[in-house]
């Protein structure tokens, strides 16, 4: 164990632990300590404390030129304990650093990790902690050695129109698949290793979106029920990859292990965007543990009940919301996200519950403190910020209403061609702003139809396989009596619950899904495939595996040959949109017409199956088939070199019917040969359709075909 003989002041800048290659500087935030301890912890569980004498601005802090990466510490803060004024100091707490870059060991949720007497839960909101030492019951921090070697690492900074986002999660994604080495399944060296990065480059992945991989814990009531937090959204250690993903068990060695698998990503042109949990922390309600924020500055880091601040305000129904009002919870929050920018070159991030970090009182307010701090933060205004726009909270859905920098999860979208495509009547209208970027929502912002994420599934809910073949949720396995998960999914199960062997609802199941992801990449925005989706994923209709580290939440590599047609689909409408701009303008649609050249021509007309102009009694009439004209010559926004883009016109002819429809290629001004380039009534796409201006043609029952002109 290291002894210290020398302490220096150190400073109160930056917070956490900061090796500079001759010792390391600790500093530790709390306005209400009245006495910080640095807890140095021996490999073999002793422990040699040290006073913080340094106060600067409530910043605790010193320098050990003797401490080294690979060194555990904690820290204990001693200060007054009053629940009913918000402060819960409790030095018996050894305290991880909210700062911690890295961590080593585990929770056991004995009594010692409770400021209260498990025995009597009515303790937690007052009486005297039972003063129960937690070291030994608790994880440590570890400090890091910064430094890596990133070479010739360049972020791809691929532009919002060219994007295509793959939501993976680190574990799921490479735990099963074969061609991994059995040490790397479930780590981020498996999920940068070249099979991983093969599949996605062959569905055109521009950026891979990982759900949770900062350091998380697992619930005790999980835990008890034999289940753990598998999606990971119960952060506590806002700077550090998630330990338990790394295959580097050497301390730190999760920081050096994500690192590569950034610069493996950025080598194969693939952004890396981080799903990342700022609305809450893992300590829950007043019942939680007291491992770190609780105990360090109650008050500070958390948003407590008016009239009563021995309780939590939930805004996201975890027990906690992280107190965004406060100055050192938002500079806690930039901190971290600058330190994944600069120092682990991460390109984005997708915000968790977003909602909850624009709410300075009640209501969600547009130009919170977060947002202005973003928006002038020259390193964070520059990358990629997807919003879920939406809390539990009152006023918290907020789908449109972010400001200009964001782009956001489109949950109108996913709504409504999960609707379209079951046959919901009076969805057309609604199908047609969806599909052209959803300028209703955007447009008034300044933001352009890559704001737009477009989904249709993601880790929360049905997969898209599951989404064809269940009416209702099966999460029996969850341990709470399918209570949990969404009840109204929009989903429909093709005529039988679950798995059958009818040929006839397997076939209209595989087209169903083979339409959803069509029209994802025709639609004008930014569209997200969730994982595994490709290849008919199921997680045997539970939708809401958050606690299932298990074979229904893990992807099933063998469905590449069993699915091997929809993979070949996937690809083919990944391409097509990878190779026609059309389908990825820069700018939204106004359907007027432009003059090129000596002609004057629309960029956009809405058809009748009929091949005639769409009236306003046609858009009402609550019909389910629809032809859209794209015009590849009418594409106003230049290229990065400030050229004009030109591309090939299409036609999309949408039948969500439930029999087949005949439509007639337009005459007049969209009169041309048209060629099939996917028909999502085939097994793979492939047809060899070619019509003429006034021909008549079939389009399948729930069918989608994407027509290109060629003459």
């Amino acid at each position: 164990m290291t002894v210290v003989s020398s302490v220096w002041p150190g400073a109160a800048y930056p917070l956490g632990a900061t090796y500079d290659g001759a010792g390391t500087n600790f500093s530790l935030f709390s306005e209400v300590a009245e006495k910080v301890e640095l807890c140095l912890i021996a490999k073999d569980g002793s422990e040699e404390r040290i006073n913080l004498d340094e106060v600067d601005g409530y910043v605790w802090h010193a320098y050990l030129p003797a401490v080294t990466p690979g060194q555990r510490y904690g820290f204990r803060v001693h200060g007054p304990w009053d629940p009913a004024a918000g402060q819960r100091c409790d030095a018996s707490k050894l305290l991880l650093d909210p700062y911690g870059k890295s961590f080593h060991g585990d929770f056991d949720f004995s009594q010692a990790l409770f400021s209260y007497d498990l025995e009597a839960d009515d303790l937690a909101t007052g009486g005297t902690p039972p003063r129960v030492d937690s070291l030994g019951h608790t994880m440590v921090s570890v400090v890091i050695n910064p430094f890596f070697n990133w070479g010739s690492d360049r972020a791809p900074n691929t532009p919002y129109h060219e994007t295509v986002i793959y939501e993976a999660h680190v574990k799921g994604m490479t735990q099963t698949h074969p061609g991994i080495p059995e040490d790397q399944r479930g780590t981020y060296a498996g999920l940068c290793h070249p099979v991983i990065i093969d599949h996605l480059k062959s569905l055109n992945v521009t950026a891979i979106e990982l759900m949770p991989v900062h350091q998380f814990m697992h619930d005790h009531r999980l835990l008890e029920l034999g289940l753990r937090n598998y999606w990971g959204y119960n952060t506590f250690g806002f700077f550090a990859p998630h330990h338990q993903y790394s295959s580097n068990h050497s301390a730190g060695g999760a920081v050096a292990e994500f690192k590569n698998m950034v610069r493996s990503f950025h080598a194969a042109g693939i952004e890396v965007i981080l799903d990342v949990v700022y609305n809450h922390t893992a300590e829950g309600n007043h019942l939680g543990p007291t491992i770190n924020f609780r105990g360090i500055d109650n008050a500070g880091y958390y948003r407590l009940l008016d009239g009563d601040s021995r309780l939590y305000k939930d805004f996201t129904g975890t027990g906690n919301s992280l107190n965004v009002r406060h100055p050192h919870s938002l500079q806690l929050i930039m901190d971290s996200l600058r330190y994944w920018v600069l120092d682990m070159h991460v390109d984005g991030f997708r915000f968790d519950l977003a909602s909850t970090l624009a709410r300075e009182f009640y209501d969600v307010d547009r130009l919170s403190a977060f947002f202005d701090l973003v928006q002038q933060d020259p390193v964070i205004s520059q990358v990629k910020l997807i919003a879920e726009p939406w809390d539990i909270g009152e006023g918290g859905y907020q789908v449109g209403n972010f400001p200009g920098l964001w782009t956001e999860w489109n949950g109108q979208y996913r709504d409504t061609v999960r609707d379209y495509w079951r046959g919901e009547p009076a969805t057309l209208n609604e199908f047609a702003s969806r599909l052209t970027g959803s300028s209703d929502l955007y447009e008034a912002t300044g933001r352009r139809p890559s704001a737009s994420i477009n989904f249709v599934t993601a880790h929360d809910g049905f997969t898209l396989a599951d989404l064809v073949s269940y009416n209702e949720k099966h999460n029996e396995a969850n341990g709470e009596d399918n209570r949990d998960g969404e009840s109204h999914n929009r989903s429909w199960n093709c005529g039988v619950e679950g798995p059958t062997d009818d040929p006839a609802i397997l076939e209209l199941r595989a087209k169903q899904m083979r339409n959803v992801l069509a029209t994802l990449m025709v639609s004008q925005g930014t569209p997200m495939i969730s994982h595994g989706d490709e290849i008919g994923r199921t997680q045997g209709g539970n939708n809401n595996v958050y606690c299932q580290d298990s074979e229904i939440a893990w992807m099933d590599w063998s469905m590449c040959e069993t699915n091997a047609d929809l993979m070949t689909f996937a690809r083919t409408v990944t391409t097509l949109r990878k190779n026609h701009p059309v389908f990825r303008r820069r700018r939204f649609f106004d359907g007027k017409l432009i003059r090129s050249g000596d002609e004057e021509i629309r960029d956009i007309a809405w058809l009748t199956a009929a091949g005639v102009p769409m009236t306003p009694q046609d858009w009402n009439a609550g019909f389910q088939c629809v032809a859209v004209f794209l015009n590849g010559e009418a594409i106003p926004a230049p290229d990065a070199r400030g050229e004009r883009v030109v591309d090939d016109s299409f036609l999309l002819c949408f039948n969500a019917h439930s029999d087949p429809v005949e439509f007639v290629a337009a005459e007049g001004d969209y009169a041309a040969e048209w060629t099939a380039e996917v028909d999502s009534a085939t097994p793979t796409g492939t047809s060899d359709l070619v019509v003429k201006a006034g021909e008549t043609f079939t389009v399948a029952a729930r069918s989608i075909i994407a027509l290109r002109k060629t003459a």
